[in-house]
């Protein structure tokens, strides 16, 4: 985005969205479905001091912290988020909503680790959940394809351990955006649904293709459920930008 290139529009935007969001989650009128599946997940990591990676799909980004209310009840959580002028917005903004982020991309071929940061973010996280706090990832980010689930988030389950939750999110009305993964922004009082899925883990000798094709779909199905709840069964945009 251009005008993010400008350090005031950056800013400006960045308060603007942050307050816009923090007062909209506030009117949204939500269904939970599975949320014991979570409560069981925080209560056990708190208990044991050991952590826990939750994935949800990139689009469903600004509406990420609704996911992981914050509370001494909860294990405390960090965001995975690019090193492109886009995640330095998302970044900004979800900070202000009380969310720290490990800043780095999943590493492809043609990346290198000096670009991306994907390597030192990778052991970022793996520390991090060692040591009892909780991760998010989108797994389709930031660049995709749509809803397929890059290995990264399989290699973070095998190496560290931790359980991985799945979380659909869905709301309607609300808006899409025009970018690769059509990016859902809530609006205010709309119709929201939350479907939680899991705990898996992984382990160092399951193959991590089949793990990441197997919680792709099953990522996608509790988007899917989330997406029926409110009424949007097709995932048609309510509003596209």
């Amino acid at each position: 985005m251009k005008p993010l290139r400008s350090p005031l529009v950056m800013g400006l935007l960045v308060r603007l969205m942050s307050g816009y969001l923090a007062l909209t989650y506030r009117t949204l009128r939500w269904t939970h479905e599975g949320q014991s599946i979570a409560e069981q997940v925080w209560a056990e990591s708190l208990a044991r001091r050991s952590g826990a990676i939750l994935a949800l799909w990139h689009s469903r980004v600004p509406v990420g912290p609704a996911t992981w209310p914050q509370g001494p009840d909860k294990p405390e959580i960090r965001v995975l988020v690019s090193q492109s002028r886009d995640g330095e917005f998302i970044a900004r903004v979800i900070a202000r909503l009380g969310l720290p982020a490990i800043r780095g991309s999943s590493l492809k071929k043609t990346d290198t680790a000096k670009n991306k940061g994907g390597e030192q973010a990778f052991r970022d996280m793996v520390k991090w959940v060692k040591d009892g706090g909780a991760m998010a990832i989108t797994p389709d980010g930031p660049r995709g394809p749509v809803e397929v689930l890059q290995k990264g988030a399989v290699a973070l389950a095998r190496v560290s351990g931790a359980p991985v939750l799945f979380v659909g999110v869905a709301m309607k009305p609300c808006l899409r955006l025009g970018t690769w993964d059509r990016t859902i922004i809530p609006l205010p009082f709309a119709r929201a649904a939350m479907v939680w899925d899991g705990p898996t883990t992984a382990g160092r000798d399951d193959d991590p293709d089949s793990l990441a094709l197997a919680w792709g779909e099953r990522l996608s199905a509790v988007s899917r459920r989330a997406e029926a709840l409110v009424g949007e069964v097709d995932g048609t945009p309510q509003n596209p930008l």
